[in-house]
Formats: structure tokens, C-alpha cells, sequence
């Protein structure tokens, strides 16, 4: 799950971070309130939406006076922000962040996420902040700087240091760098963190270390262990049907294609997949039940299916094992009563009581298309979605 801007830089005050002081708003009236009670001149008026690129797109502005404020704010407001991670559709912005605007004498890139090859924690850091981080570790890698920490272990002293000497910090800033990173890291364990980025990180003229941004990501698997956090999910910002899915307990994620699967395994799903395209279809999503998924979550799933205006015919490949067939041909069945499906529905079952699945399917009076193996029933379903034979 990401976080808003405004959102981790609350995390940040709560771990003692340093961040510019500033309040979100939703409208023109709550930012002109926040000026206010920040009695400061010149702010910034950020835009909150969970993308990058916001000032390439205009979602960042420096505002002067009252009469800035109020025309950035309600410009910001008033359409959809394009940036290059938001795609041709952009998204709406209905929030701000307005926090004062601090000179800066330098700015470096900071940041921590799980590094899954090493099995470790992975702390980078460049001189360059305030940039595109891809670009520069493509144009020059040497900038970049990486620190593995082993999880046994966690931060030490010696890797403060070696960070801090390779950005060139002065020695007076070591021990207030020291101190930034180690909060840091403490705010990224304690929380279950996919990622704690700062870019830019500052050094003011006065020698002080202020998080200019702050980019949080959580680790969705851990936020059953942080409802204060999962209560800032922003659901306007993701699509409603993965945000019913994540709810009900299933991996889904939205696609552009036509057909959509039902399937228990993320490996077999990614799998299915890649069938459906070779076949020439189009998936219209990935949908993981799992393999403890009960018929409330089968039925469920397929309504999530069924409610995507794209999918025009759906594939149910099931390999029973925790999941049984017969479980799932009940969630089939009771989808089918609570949900009209007007759209081609193959079925593959392989495994655990798969003959008992194929039984209930086949005396529920349905209208099911079975098949006997994976690329039969992927070649089935994207031949019948083309308009061809089933």
C-alpha cells in the first residue's frame, strides 16, 4: 500500500524525522487556513496523488502570497494530473500538502527496501537527489551508492559512516546523518515497509537535514498487524474492484485485455496467463484465490470478474490441493445463482476430489464448457472470445 506524501511525512514526525512543517487540504479554503496558521511566505503547494513525476506535471508550485496560494490550489484541484507513471488517463487530485518552502544548500537521495536476491535490507544513497534515481544509476552508476544490511545484524555505527563518507558529508553532519538514518530504518522495520525513500533530502544553509519528500510504501502482507495505517488506504485512488478483491482477501490486479481467470496459485495463474496470450487472448486480470480460499471467496471472486465491462469470456483453472474441486464447484454454482454470467465460462479442475468438482458442475444445469487439460482450455476460451468455435 502507498502512501500520500502528507501521509509519510506524518509517519516521519512520529519517528522523529525531520520534515518541513505543512498540513494537508481539500479544497482552496483549507489551504489558505494552513498558510495561515503557518505564518510563512513563500509555501508550496504539492499535489497528493500515489505517482511520481508530480512537478514535471505541475502538481508542485511555489506560491508567494494569499492570491497564489488560492490560484495554485484551484488550479491543481480543478483536473486530473499527467504524470509519466499515471498513464494517459492521469488521476484527480483531492488533496494538497501546503508546507513552507526551506532554502536548500545541497540536496542527496536516500532510501531503503528489501532486497529479495541478497536476502537482505538495502540502504542507497546518492549525492544526486532531487532527480530521477533511474537515470542515475543508468548515466552514472558510481553516484549511487548501496549498503547491504543483514537483518541479524541491522544498522550499525560502520554503516552510518560509510554512507556518510560517501556522500561527502561534512564530519559536523555525521552525527545528526547518523541519527536521520537510524530512525529511518526503525520506522521501515516497525512498520513492514516495501520502501522508505527521501528524494530530495536536504542539508539547509544552517547545516540541517530535512526530509524535502517522502515516499512510503507498505508491505500489504503486514498491515494486518498496523490498522492505524490501513485506515489511510486511499480507495479513490485504486480501482474499485482490486479494492474489493484486497478486502475479501484475494490477489487481483486489473488488466486490459478480455478475458478473465479465476485461478488458485499465484505461479499458476502467471502461468495461465501467458497460455491465454499464447492462444491470442488477452487476460482481463490476475486473480489468485489461494489455496485456503472457503466458497464465500470463490463466489466473490467471480463477481469481481463478472463486474469488469471488458471481460467477455472467463477461464477457471483450478489444480485442487488445500483448495479442493468440490469446494470450488460450490462456489461456482452458488456465484451462478447469486450473479447472472452472460459470458463463455471453460473450466479445467485437476486434483484433489476433481471428479466429485466435475459431478456437482455437471448436475447444477449450468451452462459450462469443461475441458480436459490447461492449453485445451485456454485455446477453448480465446477461440470463443474471437468469435470462433468452441
Amino acid at each position: 500500500m502507498k502512501l500520500h506524501e502528507y501521509q509519510a511525512k506524518e509517519l516521519f514526525r512520529r519517528y522523529a524525522v525531520p520534515v518541513p512543517e505543512g498540513a494537508p487540504a481539500a479544497d482552496v479554503s483549507q489551504a489558505l487556513a494552513v498558510a495561515q496558521r503557518l505564518g510563512v511566505w513563500p509555501l508550496m503547494v504539492k499535489a497528493q496523488i500515489l505517482a511520481g513525476g508530480r512537478g514535471k506535471g505541475g502538481g508542485v508550485r511555489r506560491v508567494a502570497d494569499e492570491a497564489g496560494l488560492a490560484e495554485a490550489a484551484a488550479a491543481i484541484l480543478s483536473a486530473p494530473l499527467f504524470t509519466a507513471q499515471t498513464g494517459v488517463a492521469g488521476q484527480v487530485v483531492h488533496q494538497l500538502l501546503v508546507e513552507q518552502q526551506l532554502e536548500v544548500a545541497r540536496e542527496l537521495y536516500l532510501a531503503i527496501t528489501p532486497d529479495r536476491a541478497s536476502g537482505t535490507f538495502l540502504i542507497m544513497a546518492s549525492q544526486s537527489g532531487g532527480v530521477d534515481i533511474e537515470a542515475v544509476a543508468r548515466a552514472m552508476p558510481d553516484q549511487l551508492i548501496r549498503v547491504a544490511i543483514d537483518p541479524l545484524l541491522g544498522l550499525q555505527p560502520f554503516h552510518c559512516r560509510n554512507l556518510a563518507f560517501g556522500l561527502n558529508l561534512p564530519v559536523t553532519l555525521h552525527h545528526s546523518f547518523a541519527e536521520l538514518l537510524t530512525r529511518l530504518f526503525q520506522l521501515f522495520l516497525e512498520n513492514d515497509c516495501a520502501l522508505v525513500e527521501i528524494n530530495p533530502l536536504a542539508i539547509t544553509p544552517a547545516g540541517q537535514l530535512v526530509a524535502l519528500d517522502a515516499k512510503v510504501e507498505l508491505d500489504d502482507a503486514g498491515l494486518p498487524r498496523h490498522p492505524e495505517l490501513e485506515v489511510w488506504r486511499d480507495a479513490a485512488a485504486i480501482d474499485p474492484l482490486e479494492l474489493a478483491a484486497t478486502r475479501a482477501g484475494l490477489n487481483y490486479i486489473k488488466l486490459d485485455g478480455n478475458i478473465g481467470n479465476l485461478v488458485n496459485g499465484a505461479g499458476l495463474a502467471m502461468a495461465t496467463m501467458d497460455l491465454i496470450k499464447q492462444a491470442g487472448g488477452e487476460p482481463a486480470n490476475f486473480l489468485d484465490v489461494g489455496g485456503g480460499a472457503s466458497v464465500a471467496m470463490i463466489e466473490e471472486g467471480m463477481r469481481i470478474i463478472l463486474a469488469d465491462p471488458q471481460v467477455k469470456g472467463i477461464l477457471v483453472n483450478i489444480f485442487g490441493g488445500l483448495l479442493r474441486c468440490d469446494l470450488l464447484a460450490e462456489g461456482l454454482i452458488r456465484a451462478a445463482r447469486n450473479h447472472t454470467i452472460t459470458v463463455p465460462l471453460v473450466i479445467r479442475l485437476e486434483g484433489t476430489n476433481a471428479g466429485e468438482g466435475r459431478r456437482l458442475l455437471a448436475e447444477s444445469g449450468l451452462n459450462l464448457i469443461t475441458a480436459g487439460d490447461l492449453s485445451e482450455a485456454t485455446a477453448r476460451i480465446a477461440a470463443i472470445v474471437r468469435g470462433g468455435e468452441a
